[in-house]
């Protein structure tokens, strides 16, 4: 069931989805639980929210530069949202607190208090609550669904107050409503945690407030921290010695800055208890209407009870001149019905009252100090008259019992025993005068100690151990009040026996025997008087032997406390060196990896640039080629020009000459086992040119034809056109025309359909 506990509002909270390192699964709400317009809302929240987390300004420049930029993300196309853009202002800088929120407790704390006086956004309330009171990730919240198995003494308590708790609110108005559920269970479970608060009816109402805004795990959790840090758990205690002193600061406040209302108040015996109470317990949630009451909650979860205070005293300027002119019972009314709905426009004037407040924080604890040395006195006096009643009680019992057997008659012996036993008593009384003085001193010496000590917990501890000195010095002096009355009763029975021996001679023997029977009566009573004194003497050693001892025992606890300390400051010292290495490990990690990523860039930037330099050599390739083509491209317009046909015809001429020559040479020399001759590779050149003549003339003829054709039946050879003349062809040729000369050569004319292949 703890899981399935929503937001009893409209809208659940948007921080989930803002700050995911810190968010809890109950916070996240389901998209089936948005309206259109609010699912809109959230997604513009979200993605502004990453544009800020890639931003490095400060908050007040963010909001700054938000207002001013051109690039908001509210268009026209927006305005169904149900948030204006200072609405929407607010909710960006929320979220960017809430991500960045130990950066921003550290460096603008005091920017970040201004903010939540001035309002918290509902649907941030609940993350915020937990950042303020450090309440995320708490062990007990593991804790809490064993608690709910087991049982408390207080169920029935608790069953009976929730019906009263919010009795109109929607969420747990209803009987066995799941509110009224929630709300016993965290109840329940914190009466387990703490048995000495156990449950107090007030706290009822700031549970159902963290409710509203929260599942009951995280509320339970916040309780928890409510009641250790913000001083609740001395406010609930059966005791309620943390009320008193409110009431007692609070009163001193109102005799400073309102004296006139004090006066009037003490006049009507109107004590401040009487209507502040409900306040400090319930911070004013039983007072005020929610939403005002929820924002004073908003500013106790970052300053504590000081707003209480503060807002208590505003309430009272407001209404002085008409709480002057009431009696008892007319404040009352007017503090019920009057005072809580004067603030139903709005908690603004309350809270811009409260803080033209004077508080002053050393004055408070001042007061505070003064209240801890009234009650101590209060409970030495109830200590007194507690043991003043049982003595009274049996010297009753001793003057009835003395009153029955008659008046006592003293001896001589008696006497001087009761003499000796006088100096004796008041040695004894000059002696524990001494001590007491010797316990003064020590007193003194523990107070200075205890001022030299600035740590509140030793402060503390020096104070009880003070309070347990007073408390034996209280002792002993009711020891010594004793034995001086009993010296006055010796005194007295002296001054009597003085009296009375003056005429014993003349007295009856019966009256002689009685007077002995008194005197040895007298005697054993002297006798007692002197047991019950060393029994005191030896309480007293014993008394001063366990001072000294508890003393002691108080100084090796604050030793070993400091040792701790110091153990734990060198572990977090370790802790922290570990981090700082792992830190430093990374850095080098981090820089090893630009290093590396750096080297790469710059061959990249090599290879680039290699590829580069290939590029620009294959573009002057194509440069020279093109310059080629272009000396060729003139060649043939010249050709083109010129009277082509009688230049091929030489040509052709010139071909037959070198033909007939290689026949001559070939018959003479014969061409068994020589080397065969072509004689296209030394023509090639000719055949270039003609060939881009043909081409020319012929517009027909575009395709690249075989290398050698015959045409015809006269075997005329064709050559392929479109041919270029390198540098190493022409090397070539020049070899080959070299070797004509020394070797028979062969042409080899291929046949077409109507020629054969003639070798010659």
């Amino acid at each position: 069931m703890a899981s399935q506990v929503a937001t009893p509002t409209s809208l659940p909270t948007p921080a989930t989805s803002l700050s995911r390192s810190q968010s809890s699964p109950g916070l996240s709400p389901s998209p089936a639980q948005l309206s259109p317009d609010d699912e809109e809302l959230l997604a513009k929240l979200e993605e502004q929210n990453r544009l800020l987390e890639t931003d490095s300004k400060s908050l007040r420049s963010m909001n700054g530069s938000r207002r001013n930029s051109g690039s908001s993300l509210v268009s026209s196309s927006s305005a169904s949202s149900n948030l204006s853009h200072l609405e929407e202002d607010t909710w960006i800088l929320w979220g960017r607190i809430v991500n960045e929120w130990e950066d921003v407790c550290k460096k603008k704390e005091k920017q970040l208090k201004d903010l939540v006086r001035k309002g918290i956004p509902h649907h941030f309330r609940a993350i915020v609550w937990q950042l303020l009171c450090n309440a995320q990730n708490m062990p007990i919240k593991d804790q809490y669904s064993d608690l709910l198995k087991m049982t408390s003494p207080c169920e029935k308590l608790i069953r009976r107050d929730i019906a009263r708790t919010y009795p109109e609110h929607e969420f747990f108005k209803e009987k066995d409503s799941l509110g009224q559920e929630v709300l016993f269970n965290v109840m329940k479970a914190y009466s387990l945690v703490d048995r000495e608060v156990g449950y107090c009816q007030g706290s009822a109402f700031i549970v159902g407030l963290l409710l509203m805004q929260m599942p009951e795990e995280e509320a339970f959790c916040v309780f928890v921290k409510l009641m250790q840090d913000y001083r609740l758990r001395e406010l609930f205690k059966p005791s309620m010695a943390e009320l008193g002193l409110c009431m007692y600061q609070f009163e001193f406040m109102i005799q400073e800055q309102l004296p006139e209302l004090h006066i009037h108040f003490q006049a009507q015996s109107f004590h401040t208890s009487m209507y502040a109470s409900s306040w400090f317990l319930t911070i004013f949630l039983t007072t005020f209407p929610l939403p005002v009451a929820t924002r004073i909650f908003d500013i106790f979860m970052c300053e504590g009870l000081e707003i209480v205070f503060r807002v208590g005293l505003a309430i009272l300027q407001m209404n002085q001149s008409e709480l002057i002119q009431l009696d008892m019972e007319g404040m009352l009314q007017h503090f019920q019905k009057i005072i809580p709905h004067q603030l139903d426009s709005g908690p603004e004037k309350v809270i811009q009252a409260a803080y033209q407040v004077k508080y002053n924080a050393k004055k408070m604890k001042k007061l505070e100090k003064e209240y801890t040395t009234i009650k101590t006195k209060e409970m030495e006096e109830q200590v007194e008259i507690k043991r003043l009643r049982t003595e009274n009680r049996l010297l009753k019992q001793r003057i009835d019992t003395l009153e029955k057997k008659g008046a006592p008659r003293f001896s001589e012996e008696s006497v001087l025993q009761l003499e000796r036993e006088l100096v004796q008593a008041r040695l004894k009384e000059a002696e524990s005068q001494c001590a007491l003085k010797e316990m003064q001193d020590k007193i003194l010496d523990i107070e200075k100690r205890n001022a030299s000590l600035p740590d509140d917990t030793n402060v503390a501890r020096l104070q009880e151990e003070l309070i347990a000195v007073k408390l034996r010095e209280a002792e002993a002096l009711t020891g010594l009040k004793e034995l001086r009355q009993q010296v006055r009763d010796l005194e007295d029975h002296w001054q009597r026996h003085l009296a009375r021996t003056s005429g014993r001679w003349k007295d009856s023997p019966k009256k002689n025997t009685l007077s002995e029977l008194q005197d040895e009566l007298m005697s054993v009573r002297l006798r007692e008087a002197e047991a019950q004194a060393e029994l005191r003497e030896s309480r007293q050693r014993i008394m001063e032997l366990e001072t000294q001892s508890q003393i002691h025992s108080n100084q090796l606890r604050r030793v070993e406390q400091e040792c701790r300390g110091h153990m734990e400051h060198s572990t977090t010292l370790m802790a922290q060196n570990k981090d700082l290495q792992v830190q430093l490990k990374e850095i080098k990690r981090r820089q090893a990896e630009m290093e590396c990523k750096s080297k790469e860039e710059v061959m990249a930037v090599r290879l680039r640039e290699a590829d580069n330099i290939a590029a620009m050599a294959e573009l002057q390739q194509h440069i020279s080629e093109l310059e080629i083509q272009k000396e060729e491209g003139k060649v043939q317009v010249q050709l083109n020009h010129s009277d082509s046909t009688q230049y091929i015809r030489e040509l052709r001429d010139q071909i037959s000459e070198l033909k007939h020559e290689i026949c001559c040479l070939k018959g003479q020399r014969g061409v068994a086992n020589q080397p065969t001759f072509d004689p296209f590779d030394g023509i090639h050149i000719v055949n270039h040119y003609i060939g881009g003549v043909e081409s020319g003339q012929s517009s027909d003829d575009d395709a690249v034809q075989d290398p050698i054709q015959t045409r015809g039946n006269g075997g005329r050879v064709k050559l392929r056109p479109n041919l270029r003349v390198t540098d190493s062809e022409e090397e070539e040729e020049e070899e080959d025309e070299d070797e004509e000369d020394d070797q028979p050569l062969t042409l080899i004319v291929p046949p077409s359909n109507n020629t054969k292949s003639t070798a010659v």
